[in-house]
């Protein structure tokens, strides 16, 4: 199988046969991930109102635990002390450990921004010095990049780095904002200006002379996590404490990000399969009008939403997955110097930033409706219901706000089909020749989700006759239309979805009623988003009869036949019910 490139969905349809499905774990997979789930249940769950109340050394104590059972080193190398596991393993614990989201929180940061820098940029011998002692939980770790005055725009970070008259060590004074593990992080990646040279990172231990802690922030939510400020008041920190190269930071700072937005999305499966899962067994214990509110058809609409809208993020989360375990696979030395495991991260950014975004809007979704169905009780804080409502809406903040992961993506695009490196020149005028040309054949009504096949095919041509449209239209100055932008990363996230979850259920054969139900609702409401948002975009591109022949265009794609969501949804609510928890793991 080639090595997949970034984008390449955009392009041409894709066989099931080649991506990864959560029907495709292996015993071990299954393993770890009960592993990771026993854990949170037996250590994790009973201790989350402690973990809230901030009780001294809980949040330290519950990472060594994890420690011992192998959690906090799944990404490190067996060399330095860690499992050296699979992207798949990793996620699949990440997944589990979101169920909770403070907890998620601090061990994320720990095991997720806190190694990875060292595994994927670090020397062998800062390796040797850290990673075993991180993995084991001995050196608990933090990441440091934001500061008040830059937050999205983290590269202008204003923290000085240095270096010391004698040439020994880097002095770095400045202020780091909102840093999880903050009042007890033992190593701490810290980007800094480095004079002469530029954006810099740093391995800063808690002590070393001049570091230190602000005080806990008072937060909407996950309450029970560390955020605290990392002061640095001319701390002296060791030249062979430098990471990477001077100067570099930026690639350091932007490719662990990149892992860590896919990390976070797939630990927000967790979150929703949680809230989910406590949703039905409510609406299952509790009695209205003399029955209990799962028999209520708009109960049983919004469990079936929720699960719908879970199996399709849970589709494209693992075809990610997927796509990055084959390119690390394949990684070789690049010309560009990058390490080629980074160089293979970095292939995937747009995919990697529009989950991110999808993930934590699909679950604020979820915990509304979650909400929604406890009533009144939900607005209470006796009902677990109400705290994971609080901690999922830092989701849409952290890792980059979803404004600007969307803008990343799509500027990421659009130089990618500049440069060359993605065909999506050529791609986005075959789309529009096919438009103007091509008439759409019938489905095949005999053939699993001939339908839905169809659209897919018909949603990547939309897709790519919009982007085709407003470079059209705006030429050089598109990447300043930012509302252009955030709509066109929203149709790109609604195609890989959309085809993630057909793919997925073809590759099953469609032997599972209840997930062709649940993949037919998917794309229809896909297709309606991606209309909308079609029709916003020529509307910014045309006006006149222009538009109205672009919208005449757009309709080629977007007409078919009707659908019966509402008894689709009755399907998947009634396999929702009867498991009491989400259907398809």
């Amino acid at each position: 199988m080639p090595t997949p490139i970034g984008g390449q969905f955009l392009l041409a349809e894709s066989n099931p046969a080649n991506v990864l499905t959560p029907e495709d774990f292996t015993a071990e997979h299954r393993a770890i991930a009960e592993a990771a789930n026993q854990f949170v249940d037996g250590e994790v769950m009973p201790k989350v109102a402690a973990l809230e109340a901030h009780e001294p050394g809980l949040a330290q104590s519950l990472m060594r635990k994890a420690a011992a059972l192998g959690f906090l080193g799944l990404d490190t190398p067996e060399q330095f002390g860690g499992l050296g596991l699979d992207v798949i393993s990793s996620s699949l614990v990440s997944e589990s450990m979101g169920r909770q989201g403070s907890w998620a929180v601090c061990i994320g940061a720990h095991a997720g921004i806190g190694t990875l820098p060292l595994v994927f940029f670090g020397n062998d011998e800062q390796r040797r010095r850290y990673l075993p002692r991180l993995a084991s939980g001995e050196l608990l770790g933090a990441y440091a990049l934001s500061e008040t005055s830059s937050g999205s725009d983290a590269l202008a970070a204003k923290t000085k780095a240095v270096l010391s008259d004698d040439g020994t060590h880097y002095v770095l004074t400045g202020e780091k904002m909102w840093i999880s593990n903050g009042a007890f992080a033992d190593l701490i990646t810290v980007f800094a200006q480095l004079e002469g040279a530029g954006f810099t990172a740093f391995l800063v231990e808690r002590n070393f002379p001049g570091v230190s802690s602000g005080r806990e922030e008072h937060k909407l939510g996950i309450r029970g996590s560390s955020t605290t400020r990392i002061l640095l008041e001319g701390a002296r920190v060791p030249r062979e404490n430098l990471l990477y190269t001077p100067g570099r930071g930026h690639v350091v700072a932007l490719n662990i990000l990149n892992l860590g937005r896919y990390k976070l999305a797939v630990g927000m499966l967790g979150a929703a399969r949680e809230s989910l899962r406590i949703a039905v067994r409510y609406a299952q214990e509790r009695k209205q009008f003399g029955k209990a509110i799962v028999e209520f058809g708009l109960i049983r609409a919004k469990l079936a939403d929720m699960a719908v809208r879970l199996f399709a993020t849970e589709s494209a989360c693992y075809r990610l997955g997927g796509l990055i375990q084959q390119r690390l696979d394949d990684a070789t030395d690049t010309a560009d110097g990058l390490p080629p495991k980074v160089q293979a991260l970095e292939e995937f950014l747009v995919e990697c930033a529009l989950m991110k975004v999808h993930a934590s809007e699909m679950l604020d979704f979820v915990v509304d409706e979650a909400l929604q169905i406890h009533g009144g009780y939900g607005y209470t804080e006796e009902f677990t219901v109400a705290r994971a409502y609080r901690d999922a809406r830092i989701n849409r903040i952290f890792e980059g706000t979803n404004e600007i992961n969307r803008l990343a993506a799509a500027g990421t695009l659009l130089r990618r089909a500049q440069g060359g490196r993605l065909p999506l020149v050529a791609a986005c005028k075959e789309a529009a020749r096919i438009a103007t040309s091509h008439v759409p054949e019938p489905a095949d009504e005999c053939e699993p989700l001939g339908h839905e096949q169809k659209y897919v095919e018909a949603m990547r041509q939309l897709v790519l006759l919009l982007c085709g449209l407003a470079a059209e239209h705006f030429g050089e100055h598109l990447g300043e239309e930012q509302e252009v932008l955030a709509a066109l990363a929203d149709m790109v996230t609604e195609l890989f979805v959309i085809e993630s979850a057909t793919l997925r259920t073809l590759k099953c054969d469609g032997a599972n009623f209840a997930m062709v139900a649940a993949t037919r609702v998917v794309v229809f409401d896909g297709v309606q988003r991606l209309d909308q948002l079609a029709r916003i975009v020529a509307a910014t591109c045309a006006e006149g009869d222009e538009l109205t022949a672009q919208l005449a265009l757009l309709r080629k794609f977007t007409r078919g036949p009707g659908l019966d969501t509402i008894a689709l949804r009755r399907i998947v609510a009634d396999a929702v019910v009867e498991r009491g928890e989400y259907p398809w793991r």
